[in-house]
């Protein structure tokens, strides 16, 4: 419907914002029940607090059909509409991204949804072809509207008031689009010209769908979306999984991490990961999308996150160095990190603890601030509180040897004790401080930047090279005698030798080390 852009468009959202009207306004009790064409296991059967979904799509060619379940954290505002239904219904203008139709009037309501591609209006009336379509689509595909016009009638007001706050949402996008364009004006090659919400940033949508909370990430279909409007500009990286590009989307930089097909179980992971109720974080890298790509003969598996120019901790340590302060933000932002990954929130939209396995300086992520964001959660476990159990993925990575602890390349971690792979990542996390300090700057005094064990392996070292050094000799980075006579780095020394003891049980946790970085922090703002 291309008339989204301008007055058409506003039909079609007025059209969608009365649909959803009338069909949250009969009570459900209980879960609803829903038709899920991928629940095998459970009957088929998926229960929701929102709505039931089918989506019709077109791949390759080929007609899709999916049917699943639509939680209620994903409505914006109170439940009036739904923004996945309304960003992949009328703001659909290419054939490839997916048409949805949502119902909640009844147990299994989507089992015989078929949402049909709309075709494009040429003489300007698509409201109502759109209106015929959703009351052919509430009915199960056929018969007539069975609305009580008495009841329209009596509740003709709200709907009038519901039409005027979208007409205002629709205006403020629209100017805030147009001074978005102002500012940016030499990207208008990069941005597309058919957004997937109209004036609306990536960041927009994550707060419209997280609350403010960090509860979910965006839908999937408007994942697809986003991912299949971005321009690919640069490679920053490369890795064993393939490569790291910097990537624009309508005028915003973005990170695009590119997977090769054979590395789609830790693609598949890692997004999962990232989506993780309440992961969201200042200090953990922020995921906006995952997509997968495939032009017929290969395929790209896509993860979109946010995007830091000064690179990596490993990039920025080797080109720049670091002041006493800058070298506790930094240290305490990896922790605060650390932590919140670490902890387990309870509660009905609750966060299982999570333990990262493959924590160092090229997996953290600079900010424009010098605080850091931890990345790269393909290797990352969950604790399940409930059976207590740890939900490690078959996969054939495995950690980088050089910040392996002792009993993982002794291979005496207990796998089954959730607090094993928590004491791992600390580990890990004290070479990582001792890289930062080495990178302090004390009247112009500061050491050449080194990774771990630098002095005592080799560049590419292998298991049994570290297992020598780390658990037969028992050593650990050299600390020089200058750290002792500056405070702050006497701090930092203190907390590293507690990060990597050879007896797990004796390091500290991440949250004690965020607490003591932040006391000394405190300290020295006090004086």
């Amino acid at each position: 419907m291309r008339g989204v852009r301008d007055g058409g468009g506003m039909a079609s959202l007025l059209a969608l914002a009365l649909f959803c009207f009338f069909h949250a306004s009969s009570p459900v009790d209980g879960l609803l029940k829903c038709y899920c064409d991928i629940c095998a296991d459970a009957n088929y059967t998926c229960e929701t607090d929102g709505y039931c979904f089918a989506s019709t799509s077109l791949e390759n060619d080929v007609v899709t059909y999916a049917r699943r379940c639509y939680n209620k954290t994903h409505f914006f505002p109170d439940d009036v509409y739904s923004i996945w239904c309304t960003s992949n219904n009328t703001l659909r203008d290419q054939d490839d991204i997916p048409v949805v139709a949502c119902c909640d009037h009844s147990d299994y309501c989507n089992r015989d949804l078929r949402p049909s591609f709309l075709p494009h209006e040429p003489s300007g009336r698509p409201y109502s072809r759109f209106v015929n379509h959703l009351e052919g689509v509430s009915s199960g595909g056929g018969g007539k509207s069975q609305i009580n016009w008495v009841t329209a009638v009596a509740i003709a007001g709200p709907i009038v008031g519901l039409s005027v706050i979208v007409m205002i949402i629709y205006h403020i996008r629209r100017s805030r689009r147009k001074k978005r364009d102002r500012h940016y004006p030499d990207d208008s090659h990069d941005a597309p010209d058919r957004p997937i919400l109209d004036g609306v940033t990536i960041r927009d949508m994550l707060e419209m769908t997280t609350s403010g909370s960090g509860s979910v990430g965006l839908p999937l279909l408007v994942q697809r979306s986003i991912a299949r409007q971005i321009q690919l500009v640069e490679t920053i990286g490369k890795g064993r999984f393939g490569e790291v590009w910097r990537g624009r989307w309508r005028g915003e930089n973005v990170a695009v991490k590119i997977f090769s097909s054979r590395e789609e179980r830790s693609w598949f992971r890692e997004a999962e990961i990232y989506q993780t109720v309440m992961l969201r974080h200042d200090n953990i890298l922020g995921f906006i999308a995952a997509d997968n790509k495939d032009n017929g003969t290969w395929t790209q598996l896509w993860l979109i996150t946010d995007y830091h120019e000064k690179g990596s901790l490993f990039d920025y340590l080797n080109r720049s160095t670091v002041d006493t302060n800058g070298m506790i933000r930094m240290a305490l932002s990896i922790a605060t990190g650390l932590a919140h990954l670490h902890m387990e929130i309870v509660g009905t939209q609750g966060k299982p603890a999570i333990a990262h396995r493959d924590l160092k300086s090229k997996n953290i992520l600079v900010k424009t601030n010098g605080t850091c964001a931890i990345g790269d959660l393909g290797l990352a476990v969950r604790h399940d509180v409930i059976t207590d159990t740890v939900d490690i993925q078959l996969n054939n990575r495995v950690g980088t040897k050089r910040y392996m602890a002792p009993e993982v390349l002794e291979e005496t971690i207990n796998m089954n004790h959730f607090d094993s792979f928590k004491r791992a990542d600390v580990y890990a996390l004290g070479l990582i401080l001792w890289e930062i300090a080495r990178r302090c700057n004390v009247g112009g005094i500061h050491d050449d930047y080194q990774l771990p064990f630098y002095d005592l392996v080799p560049s590419d070292p292998t298991i049994e090279e570290m297992r020598k050094v780390v658990c037969t000799d028992r050593q650990r980075p050299s600390i020089p005698n200058r750290w002792q006579s500056i405070e702050a780095l006497q701090v930092m020394s203190k907390v590293m030798k507690e990060c990597w003891y050879h007896n797990a049980a004796a390091r500290l946790t991440a949250l004690r080390i965020k607490k003591s970085l932040a006391n000394y922090g405190a300290m020295e703002d006090l004086k």
